[in-house]
């Protein structure tokens, strides 16, 4: 008897998947309020949120960051990068860390750990990996939102790299989520067109919201969901979507979706000459390097 040429899937059919609906739905669920995060994420909403005491202090900000081993390591890593430690001096001490960084690059990274977090709950290796591939892009995207802000656009960059780190946190919770929806993140490209087509913003509005970012850099992401680049470039937003055009790493779910980065050379073309976007890429080759490795920590 010969074998069937392929076994029956467990999955639904792709054509099964009603992506609109999903999207929909973990929006509203996101707008409900029900996000549930990890422990290490409590903690790190919690610093933030102390953060944005007027009475809040250097040593109050320390106690609470020691509590949480993986915060606690990043806020060290990064006090010891090439953009933090000028000087050369290592610092091996929450305080002395928290103090160098400032309370803005400590909100920054508090966010950061939430997404990290973020991405530890997708429930398949292959929904993992994905998560992992949208930190590797994230990363990229705040370590270039900084040295562009810095050298182009000329906007804060510790607000550039907060708004870089948190710019795909809807598309985290979809990821996060994709367990209740099977075969969501299993369909073919382009599939999920409708993440592109306002589902994106529709998930990140809500889980912004829900995290208490401030309006000026939901702004932003809201511009850069718009996806409509000033010329020339001189706005949080424009800051995000420069970064996410020269990020190495494309969104795995924009490639899901079947969005290539069509354009994207002409408009960086448009946006900065030969001599500003080799400066940026060559110039700050090592803080970008030493941002993303100290991210990935």
């Amino acid at each position: 008897m010969t074998a069937n040429a392929s076994a029956p899937s467990s999955l639904p059919d792709a054509r099964t998947v009603d992506v609109q609906a999903i999207i929909a739905s973990v929006a509203t669920a996101a707008e409900s309020g029900t996000l549930v995060f990890p422990t290490t994420a409590e903690l790190s909403l919690k610093v933030q949120r102390l953060i944005d005491d007027p009475d809040c202090s250097i040593d109050a900000l320390a106690k609470l960051v020691q509590a949480d081993p993986v915060l606690a390591a990043r806020v060290v890593a990064v006090a010891n990068s090439v953009v933090y430690n000028r000087s050369g001096r290592a610092i091996d001490d929450i305080r002395s860390a928290v103090s160098r960084l400032g309370f803005n690059t400590l909100r920054v990274l508090a966010a950061a750990v939430v997404v990290r977090q973020m991405e530890s709950m997708a429930g398949s290796p292959a929904h993992r990996a994905l998560a992992m591939t949208l930190w590797e892009h994230t990363a990229h995207v705040a370590a270039l939102s900084q040295v562009i802000a810095r050298r182009v656009t000329h906007v804060n960059p510790d607000t550039a790299f907060f708004a870089g780190i948190i710019h795909e946190i809807g598309g985290f919770y979809l990821v996060a989520r994709s367990a209740d929806y099977p075969g969501l993140l299993e369909s073919p490209h382009g599939s999920l067109l409708a993440w592109d087509a306002g589902g994106a913003a529709a998930v990140g509005r809500a889980v912004l919201k829900q995290l208490g970012a401030p309006a000026a850099v939901i702004e932003a992401i809201e511009g850069m969901w718009d996806g409509y680049l000033a010329m020339p470039p001189h706005s949080l937003a424009d800051t995000l979507l420069l970064a996410d055009h020269l990020a190495p790493v494309e969104s795995p779910l924009s490639q899901l979706a079947g969005t290539g980065r069509e354009g994207t050379t002409a408009e960086i073309d448009l946006a900065l000459d030969d001599e500003t976007l080799c400066a940026i890429l060559e110039e700050s080759k090592a803080e970008v390097e030493s941002l993303i490795e100290a991210l990935r920590a």
